[in-house]
């Protein structure tokens, strides 16, 4: 089997422990996720399956939408509500004042990882140390949140929806936003809308996937690889550019405008997404089989 099955991961499983019990049902060992999601968030989780595996990475560096749940006036050792309170105090901001501050936390800029994340350093991963009480320093990492949108509030409980690049971390960005309203802050709930191309509307829980699996209709439920670059436009290869690009000698494209592309085989394989500069061919993944 090769394709992509988008799960609507349930509260308290990890990403790893998904990817095991679809590996099991499917009965297979080539299987990976695109992109992790902590224990307690749901939604959007894209499982890679056979050779979709390969387009697992282009779903790791894609754009990500959330809805968070930010809580004010409470500050934990996880930076969310899963962790150990370290500060309570009382909220005076206004919504307005939490509107004026969230443009602060928009477009280019750098981010200090939490220590209860699987962030590696010196080898060790950050959540390992934190869980033996041990915190160290952390190098701040470049991210990019080109959207934050105030949907409701209720008392110090306040509804955002989030856009923002790989490896950005919501409940980080939950601190810092109470940080910067002097009364702390902290996530309380998380659900992952958008992973890419990957949106919680082609998403299925797991009861429903594992239920298909059993009765042999994994069909329904499992998309195509090429469906993550459908933003790119499809080029049909004649039988012999076909046997080139298999062999990895297509070097050549003629009539296509630079940019980057689909390549199919006359019989509707998808073979590969490639790059053309010049009239020049490069192949970025090819995803035939051999």
């Amino acid at each position: 089997m090769n394709g992509i099955i988008i799960v609507d991961k349930p509260a308290d499983w990890t990403s790893h422990d998904v990817v095991a019990k679809l590996r099991g049902a499917i009965k297979i060992k080539r299987i990976g996720h695109g992109g992790t999601l902590d224990p307690m968030a749901t939604g959007v989780l894209p499982v890679f399956v056979g050779r979709a595996t390969r387009a697992a990475e282009f779903c790791e560096n894609a754009e990500k939408e959330y809805l968070a749940v930010l809580r004010l006036g409470l500050e934990t050792d996880t930076q969310d509500i899963t962790g150990a309170a370290l500060k309570e105090c009382a909220v005076t901001a206004s919504v307005k004042e939490l509107s004026a501050v969230i443009p602060r936390f928009l477009g280019a800029q750098k981010q200090v990882p939490p220590m209860y994340s699987a962030v590696k350093v010196g080898g060790k991963k950050l959540y390992e140390l934190a869980r033996r009480g041990v915190e160290i320093p952390r190098q701040a990492r470049d991210v990019f949140i080109s959207d934050i949108r105030l949907l409701s509030s209720d008392g110090n409980d306040h509804s955002l929806q989030i856009t923002c690049s790989k490896g950005t971390y919501i409940r980080t960005l939950c601190h810092d936003i109470g940080a910067a309203l002097g009364c702390g802050g902290t996530m309380s709930s998380l659900r992952r809308t958008r992973a890419g191309a990957f949106t919680i509307d082609k998403a299925f829980i797991l009861s429903d996937i594992l239920s298909s699996i059993s009765a042999g209709d994994i069909g329904k439920i499992t998309l195509p690889v090429d469906f993550i670059f459908s933003e790119y436009p499809r080029i049909i290869l004649s039988e012999q550019d076909t046997r080139r690009c298999k062999a990895g000698a297509l070097f050549r494209a003629e009539n296509l405008t630079d940019g980057r592309f689909r390549f199919y085989g006359p019989d509707n394989e998808f073979l590969a997404l490639c790059d053309v500069v010049a009239d020049g061919i490069k192949i970025i993944k090819g995803f035939f089989n051999p």
